[in-house]
């Protein structure tokens, strides 16, 4: 029997097809070449995300005398793993709830996400908190190592096997050189460079995960390194993120990424100053309603308008995934097509403004809006298709003079005011109404029923607490309900409850009074 101070128990956990397995051979292969005893089980996956795989690795820290044979366990035990390695933050959380991470664990796990399907399909942000995550598996590790193992994979053009094999080595929580580890790589024979040289960068990352803080976060960093920035402009980017925290530079990198995607390097800039007047208006303690702010403007300034969406429909990456997901093989004719149906306000949002507001006034009139749509097919993988939808996207320059475009930033104006009111004042109600633009979705009826949601909860909630009228810190709750309500009724039922309850002003039609005519009646003889 083995004693409880020799045995060592490494569980990797992974997602299906990320190369679990091979990481645990080679783990097997180097405690077999360093006279350990060993013994390796698994337990595939079949849930969402191709599936949560899990390996489990128990051998000697040191050679056996001889005595007996070594008896291992078939799986990980509560309190009894030394390493956990995960790919994923998610995973790694996993391993913390069924407390596989004590006190006498070092974890090794990506900083990055593969969101689960529960997190798709929420209506706003259903995502897991990734620093309640980190901070989690800080709390309870022994020792923590935590970088972007997906960013290292895609750098080095391997898969992320060798990466958190590479991880392993440099934490030093394995009982061999780093020679013996790169001697089994070669002989797989199957990617070895890129293998090697994914595993050789972990190896120097998980050396010294927290040497050398730079101005600017290394996510960030990364972040627009990965852009293809030209060298000016990542320069300028740069010195405008390193007076701000950490966690939002992060999210500011994105952010200024997706606008410069959505309309030029100018309106990139605009997001920056910003985030700038917010991070400002912040005062000392809590960030984390400047995040939540700085994330919502970035995606609110990214609208989608009928510009957007042709030229997201017609971009090389769409028509990719979608074979993918087809499954076509090389030859295969895939035909795409596009189901839209434009109304009167979608044509009139990409209009100049004057000229969208004129033509909403004439459809409100008339009777028009919300009852006059065209149903449209468009095969987008045909020439004519394709050039009609990008004829939509090549409009983009016309946006910042678009009525939905004045419209949009009208309203994100009065939000950003209120945000840098609210934001030294109360932090609590800062954050919640942070989160407020989430109500605002889409273009159509959908865009129709945000707007009423934004409206209704400003006036009700927001407008007082501005005034005066109300205290901050006794309406964040309803606030904070009421827009989690809001967020759980797609079909705008609590508008059509807002206006039956409202009394609406109905018009007066004054028509004028016929002339007074004297009649005369001839009694009967």
């Amino acid at each position: 029997m083995t004693t409880q101070d020799n045995s060592y128990g490494i569980l990797i956990a992974a997602l299906g097809g990320e190369g679990g397995g091979v990481l645990a051979d080679w783990l097997v292969q180097c405690a077999r070449r360093h006279a350990l005893p060993v013994q390796a089980t698994s337990v595939p996956g079949v849930a969402q995300r191709t599936g949560a795989t899990s390996y489990y690795i128990e051998m000697l820290r040191e050679p056996s005398d001889g005595a007996g044979t070594p008896v291992f366990g078939l799986t990980p035990v509560a309190g009894r793993v030394d390493v956990v390695v995960a790919s994923e933050l998610l995973e790694a959380a996993r391993m913390v709830e069924r407390g596989f991470v004590t006190g006498r664990t070092t974890l090794l796990a990506s900083t990055h996400r593969v969101y689960t399907t529960v997190e798709k399909m929420h209506m706003a942000d259903g995502r897991f908190d990734a620093q309640r995550l980190a901070d989690a598996a800080r709390a309870l590790a022994g020792k923590t190592v935590l970088f972007d193992m997906e960013a290292l994979t895609t750098r080095t053009g391997t898969v992320v096997s060798a990466v958190m094999f590479g991880a392993l080595a440099g934490a030093g929580v394995l009982p061999w050189p780093r020679g013996v580890c790169e001697d089994v790589i070669r002989e797989s024979g199957k990617g070895v460079q890129a293998s090697l040289a994914g595993f050789a960068a972990a190896f120097d990352q998980a050396c010294a995960p927290f040497g050398g803080e730079a101005e600017v976060s290394k996510d960030a960093l990364q972040v627009l390194a990965d852009a293809g920035l030209p060298h000016a402009l990542h320069g300028a980017w740069v010195m405008r993120l390193q007076a701000w925290p950490a966690a939002v530079q992060l999210l500011a990198a994105h952010g200024a990424l997706r606008c410069r995607d959505y309309q030029n390097d100018r309106y990139a800039h605009v997001f920056f100053d910003h985030v700038q007047s917010l991070v400002s208006a912040t005062g000392p303690g809590r960030t984390d309603a400047l995040e939540e702010s700085v994330r919502h403007l970035a995606l609110w300034m990214c609208f989608e308008d009928v510009i957007r969406v042709a030229d997201l429909k017609t971009r090389r990456s769409r028509y990719a995934r979608v074979a993918d997901e087809a499954q076509a093989k090389p030859g295969d004719i895939v035909r795409v097509t596009e189901h839209f149906k434009p109304g009167i306000d979608e044509v009139a949002a990409v209009l100049p403004r004057a000229l969208g507001e004129w033509l909403v006034v004439l459809a409100t009139k008339r009777g028009w809006m919300g009852k006059a749509h065209v149903s449209l097919h468009i095969r987008s993988t045909s020439l004519w298709g394709y050039l009609m939808l990008r004829s939509l996207a090549w409009l983009r320059p016309l946006r910042p003079r678009s009525l939905r475009h004045a419209q949009e930033h009208e309203t994100m104006g009065i939000w950003l005011a209120a945000m840098r009111q609210m934001l030294p004042l109360s932090p609590a109600f800062a954050l919640v109404l942070a989160g407020l633009p989430q109500v605002l979705k889409g273009y159509g009826d959908t865009q129709v029923r945000g707007r009423e949601n934004y409206a209704r909860l400003w006036a009700t909630h927001v407008a007082p607490v501005l005034g005066g009228a109300a205290e901050a810190d006794t309406a964040t709750v309803r606030f904070r309900e009421a827009l989690k309500t809001t967020l759980a009724d797609p079909e705008g039922k609590l508008n059509q409850a807002h206006r039956s309850s409202s009394p609406k002003a109905q018009p007066i039609f004054w028509a004028s009074k016929p002339p007074h005519r004297e009649t005369t009646l001839t009694p009967h003889a």
